[in-house]
């Protein structure tokens, strides 16, 4: 009788300890390197750099996490380089990371940083340049 409940509880908890990735998750914010290097001085500077925020892309940009490892993006949000199939994706997650990979060869093409999963907020940034940060929430 101890065997099972021991079994159950950790079973329990091991399900309980982990957010999971799969879902709909829409971007809300993305920063880049740009904004921390450029100090807008003056107000036609300002302006250029609003200009340049404003056409930075399309407004609902969805990425979908399945359960098989693989990923759908609407827009390229994490993938930026172009492949044949540029929206189709496979990930690897673990606790604190966020690979991508190709999906024929199945090597690396970026990894990310996970700062925060929660169960309705997750945000990632570059592994290679920290300062690029994408805010994201999940959706239905």
């Amino acid at each position: 009788m101890k065997v099972v409940m021991i079994i159950i509880l950790g079973l329990v908890c091991g399900y309980a300890s982990g957010q999971s990735l799969v879902g709909k998750w829409q971007l809300v914010k993305e920063s880049t390197c740009l904004e921390d290097d450029v100090d807008a001085s003056t107000e036609e500077e300002e302006d250029l750099v609003q200009e340049m925020r404003s056409m930075s892309g399309p407004g609902a940009q969805v990425i979908e996490f399945k359960e098989n490892n693989t990923a759908n993006e609407s827009t390229r949000i994490i993938s930026r380089r172009k492949t044949y199939n540029s929206h189709a994706l496979l990930y690897k997650h673990s606790e604190n990371s966020l690979h991508i990979l190709d999906k024929k060869s199945r090597l690396l093409i970026e990894s990310f940083s996970v700062e925060l999963l929660s169960a309705d907020s997750l945000i990632i940034s570059n592994a290679s340049r920290a300062c690029e940060t994408r805010i994201f929430v999940k959706i239905k």
